[in-house]
């Protein structure tokens, strides 16, 4: 189940990503995925909110996990301090065995999927190893064929090293990663034959 973000709202280079990990009790499956196909009508009326999806328990560990999508850390503390969500979490509680464990992720965290969806679900190594080089080849070429030349006379090797580094981590994380991974969702995403 998914539900995503209108077309009239912006798209973010910086997602603040949240997971939701809960047991619920046997029988209360459908209820439970009813009411979070409830939280998500409710979220796509707020600001900033990108999208979410629900996987269900995979009969493993027994566990549903929400992952929702917001366009920045305020939007996202928007929507939990809301009368709607606060109402939801009452009524998924009467379903569940456990509170809801949750992890927040964003910046590097967030440039493939989270680590706590199941291992089937992941893009392949290979290929995120791939779009990563396709990021940091022409940012580390760029930084050193532009800006490198400018510090050589003023810095000795480690500072100069340490601010280049800290420049291309920084160009990494804002810039070219979340853009990059956006377009070659399609890529990732597909499983191997």
């Amino acid at each position: 189940m998914q539900a995503n973000a209108s077309k009239t709202q912006p798209d973010t280079a910086n997602p603040v990503i949240r997971i939701a990990r809960r047991h619920i009790r046997p029988g209360n499956e459908a209820a439970y995925e009813a009411l979070v196909g409830e939280m998500f009508q409710q979220m796509q009326a707020c600001k900033g909110f990108l999208g979410a999806e629900l996987i269900p328990a995979n009969g493993l560990d027994g566990e549903h996990q929400v992952i929702i999508r917001f366009s920045s850390e305020d939007a996202l503390a928007n929507w939990d301090d809301s009368a709607a969500r606060s109402e939801l979490l009452a009524r998924m509680a009467k379903l569940a065995d456990t509170d809801p464990e949750y992890r927040r992720l964003s910046g590097l965290e967030a440039w493939f999927t989270p680590a706590v969806v199941p291992a089937t679900m992941h893009p392949p190594r290979a290929r995120m190893a791939l779009v990563t080089w396709m990021g940091i080849f022409p940012t580390v070429s760029l930084v050193l064929w532009l800006i490198e030349p400018l510090l050589r006379p003023y810095l000795p090797f480690l500072p100069k090293v340490a601010l280049l580094t800290g420049l291309i981590v920084v160009t990494m994380t804002w810039v070219v990663m979340p853009r990059l991974t956006r377009m070659m969702r399609g890529f990732l995403n597909r499983q191997p034959s």
